[in-house]
């Protein structure tokens, strides 16, 4: 009779993009077509947008909370954007992991040289738009900000993608489909490594070298 194995401690996939890059989407289909895959929830200091869920989408607190868990060193890292700040929580990434499960960081290049530094193992992603053009419709699409906004989105979008030499993969999200199998092979290649495929087959190669 076997004994039962220990859990696997999971692995960290980092997913950055400028806004408007789609990035939440393919992180979101990930999720829901994907096992043992879960989103790491942020912590923000932004108005909550229409038809987001606090708690579900990101945790909604107020700039006084967020300046009191940083000063507990609670997060793995945090960055302000568009005069908003936003922060992952170190206790919620450690017990998703702890649980077996691979977890994904939707951040700005920011946070995620932030974590390579803290957590070198870790798989970082960049999504590029296919144009500045397609970007900037997209961005004008939502419908959700000023025409004044949107140009500084567009100028942080060129900050952002200037640090792709950061980012161990790249992928282009002009066919959604196409990106999300391009993820989805990245997260499974690693997932098949042999030290994970080690711990999950183990009974199956103690019954194999009897």
């Amino acid at each position: 009779m076997t004994t039962p194995t220990s859990v696997m401690q999971g692995r960290l996939f980092i997913i950055s993009a400028p806004s408007g890059a789609g990035k939440t989407s393919l992180v979101k289909y990930l999720v829901a077509n994907m096992r043992a895959l879960s989103v790491s929830i942020s912590h923000t200091t932004r108005p909550m947008r229409p038809g987001e869920v606090n708690g579900q989408d990101y945790f909604f607190v107020s700039n006084e909370m967020f300046s009191a868990m940083l000063g507990q060193g609670a997060f793995l890292e945090y960055a302000k954007v568009y005069d908003n700040c936003y922060g992952t929580a170190r206790q919620h990434v450690e017990d998703l992991l702890n649980t077996g499960q691979d977890v994904i960081l939707e951040i700005d290049w920011q946070g995620a040289a932030q974590i390579k530094t803290l957590l070198p193992d870790s798989v970082a992603i960049f999504i590029f738009p296919p144009s500045i053009e397609i970007l900037q419709k997209r961005l004008f699409d939502r419908g959700q900000d000023s025409a004044a906004v949107i140009d500084r989105r567009m100028r942080d979008a060129i900050t952002e993608m200037r640090h792709y030499r950061e980012f161990d993969y790249l992928i282009v999200n002009d066919d959604f489909q196409l990106a999300f199998f391009e993820i989805q092979s990245i997260i499974t290649a690693y997932r098949l490594q042999r030290e994970p495929q080690q711990h999950k087959l183990q009974p199956l190669l103690d019954n194999l070298f009897v």
